[in-house]
């Protein structure tokens, strides 16, 4: 696969991460995990002006983009972040497209 492709798969496969970083409610719980750690979603909850459904689905959405993980112990579901592959992938496109793009003319 040429860079130009590649630069395109990584576009493709960022778009999930990007759906994440889009939304200031998924900010606001990335920033709860980022101080606190692991986090169950009554904690997350109880820190933020949203119901519980509502953390859930961000939550759900941001599982998805793999910008969190979840692990069970007991009955109780912990999240915590893991966008590492995921902030490797967005490294790799921007230095694509730095590569690709030209600079705008001043």
């Amino acid at each position: 696969m040429n860079e130009q492709a590649h630069a395109m798969r990584l576009m493709k496969d960022c778009i999930p991460i990007f759906t994440v970083l889009a939304d200031e409610n998924r900010h606001l719980i990335l920033k709860l995990l980022l101080e606190n750690g692991k986090m169950k979603v009554n904690d997350i909850t109880e820190n933020l002006h949203l119901s519980r459904p509502a953390v859930s689905h961000h939550l759900k959405i941001m599982l998805q983009a793999n910008a969190v993980s979840v692990v069970q112990i007991g009955k109780e579901r912990f999240y915590s972040l893991a966008m590492k592959d995921e902030i490797e992938k967005m490294g790799e496109l921007v230095e694509l497209m730095k590569k690709y793009c030209p600079s705008r003319q001043e």
